[in-house]
């Protein structure tokens, strides 16, 4: 018995020295311009919290790589489908990153609104992340409205792979990438975490807020599909933010576009 059991304690220390040598893959994380404008802040609480009818909103997405993987994290407007979409095209700014849409091993959504969605055609190949009731409701027979239904067309009609996460996700199997539940917004709404090296965990928030004063105020849209479990949501990332010491980009508040470098250039 001793020795099986020196054994296995053997094997067990030499496999941890073995992962422990391993050399960490390269992160980053870069933000592209997916479209620019304004809105109604009014809109934002169902509790009369704001009266501003216009002030200044951004459609941010992004791009992680993970070692020699590309993960696309919501895909913004089709440039030219409205004021606020983008002028350059989402695989433009891939192109300038030296990506090729077929490197994009994933593509994850936060949720299934066109101003995230727009330009999912543009990788059909990358497999498709997207939390299990967005998918479900998404592809009802009478889909949910609001949903972008026309831009899953790939991955709809089978052409694609689709993994629709009931739970969080570890995107590559080593804690750097987490896809993190928090319904509300939409039924199935995601976000996500990025463990950096040097700027430390980010965490990218969909449309779990619209605005700093969202956020820090707890303020629920009164067009979110669930007010209990939007509350919920803002609680556990907030809960995240504090343990991990993270820094929360709203995607949405043009004041978070700066804690990212500017395009080009990536954060480590």
């Amino acid at each position: 018995m001793r020795r099986i059991l020196g054994t296995l304690l053997g094997a067990a220390l030499f496999t941890a020295l073995n992962a422990s040598a391993q050399p960490a893959v390269e992160l980053t994380l870069t933000r592209l311009d997916c479209g620019t404008g304004f809105n109604d802040q009014r809109r934002f609480s169902d509790t009369f919290a704001y009266s501003e009818p216009r002030v200044p909103f951004t459609f941010s997405c992004y791009v992680i790589k993970h070692g020699d993987d590309y993960m696309v994290w919501d895909t913004g407007y089709q440039p030219g489908s409205n004021p606020s979409a983008p002028k350059i095209s989402l695989l433009e700014q891939l192109a300038q990153l030296k990506i090729k849409p077929e490197q994009v091993k994933f593509v994850g959504i936060s949720h299934f609104h066109p101003d995230h969605t727009g330009q999912l055609g543009s990788v059909p190949n990358a497999t498709l992340l997207i939390g299990e009731r967005e998918w479900a409701a998404l592809t009802a027979p009478k889909p949910m409205a609001g949903a972008n239904v026309g831009a899953f067309t790939p991955w709809i009609s089978g052409g694609g792979k689709v993994e629709p996460q009931a739970a969080d996700k570890d995107v590559f199997g080593d804690g750097t990438v987490m896809i993190l539940r928090t319904p509300g917004h939409t039924p199935g709404h995601q976000s996500l975490l990025v463990r950096l090296k040097e700027k430390g965990p980010v965490i990218l928030s969909g449309d779990l807020a619209h605005f700093h004063e969202n956020y820090e105020n707890n303020g629920v849209p009164s067009f979110n599909y669930d007010r209990a479990e939007t509350l919920a949501s803002l609680d556990r990332i907030k809960q995240i933010e504090k343990n991990l010491k993270a820094t929360v980009i709203i995607q949405h508040d043009p004041r978070d576009i700066d804690k990212l470098p500017a395009f080009p250039a990536a954060a480590r």
